[in-house]
């Protein structure tokens, strides 16, 4: 079952991969002509991406506050298998990669010292804390800085956008996974409500 999950979450990360490419402006040669058609007729005026940009970045952590907030305190420990994380620790990885991808596109920008969060309290908080970080960022950024190349890491060279996308990418598919861990304590995601 496991293993299902997993395979639907690959695919969906593929398509959003698809997606957020298209929407950073990749100058890469593409097999189909629609997705060029798309980016020519949807020309945006000038700041456009940059609110989309932390539109989307915003969007998702209300969702993942609600997310987080639905598991209840007492099962925060609880994991499907003995090999995976738990529910908390599933947040905090979150919370970590948001700074490390955005710390990407602001080097200089002071990261939240999260310390070791275990109660549910302090995770959500450093979840908070970690999208803050993400919005601060970008807030400060422009369609051009977004468009720039920067070094993005383990992602290589990579311009600010699709950086801030891929964050919002594996945001999702943890997301994704996690919502195994509500299903099995017999809690629906918000989402599906």
């Amino acid at each position: 079952m496991y293993l299902v999950f997993r395979t639907l979450f690959v695919m969906s990360f593929l398509t959003a991969v698809s997606f957020g490419l298209a929407a950073c402006n990749i100058q890469e040669p593409l097999v189909d002509d629609s997705v060029t058609q798309v980016e020519e007729s949807a020309s945006m005026e000038e700041g456009a991406l940059a609110a989309v940009v932390l539109k989307d970045w915003e969007d998702l952590k209300t969702a993942m506050m609600e997310f987080g907030d639905a598991m209840p305190a007492e099962n925060f420990d609880y994991k499907p298998t003995e090999e995976l994380r738990n529910f908390g620790e599933q947040l905090m990885h979150v919370a970590s990669a948001h700074l490390f991808y955005m710390g990407n596109l602001d080097t200089d920008a002071a990261r939240p010292d999260f310390g070791e969060p275990v109660e549910k309290a302090d995770v959500l908080q450093a979840l908070s804390d970690s999208f803050d970080f993400g919005t601060e960022i970008l807030s400060g950024q422009t369609d051009a800085s977004l468009r720039e190349v920067v070094d993005g890491g383990y992602l290589g060279e990579s311009n600010r956008a699709r950086i801030a996308y891929m964050a919002m990418i594996h945001t999702r598919q943890e997301y994704g996974v996690m919502t195994v861990y509500l299903r099995l304590n017999d809690i629906v995601p918000p989402a599906s409500r």
